[in-house]
């Protein structure tokens, strides 16, 4: 799958870049469909220690999903973000086969 990884006001690292590309392959497990996923990474300045926000935006036919969550590491908010795709993703897969 196409992975798209754009880190916004600073430069991901090599690491983190595979992490995501290697959690996100996994997916496909669930969907084969998917076309391409565009990941957003920030940082908000606040005090709060949960300030790393991870936006994914997958395409799969006829339809997106977007995902957003906010944790204390980039590793955790793209795991916790995998979950919900993955639960869309077989949510979606069995509405399929339920039309077929």
């Amino acid at each position: 799958m196409k992975v798209n990884v754009q880190a916004v006001n600073f430069n991901a690292d090599g690491k983190l870049i595979d992490f995501i590309q290697n959690r996100l392959d996994k997916l496909e497990i669930f969907y084969d469909k998917v076309i391409d996923s565009d990941v957003y990474l920030k940082v908000e300045n606040t005090s709060s220690k949960e300030n790393k926000i991870v936006e994914i935006k997958m395409r799969v036919p006829k339809d997106n999903f977007l995902i957003k969550k906010q944790c204390k590491s980039f590793e955790e908010a793209v795991d916790v973000a995998c979950n919900s795709l993955e639960r869309k993703l077989k949510k979606r897969k069995e509405k399929l086969r339920l039309m077929a």
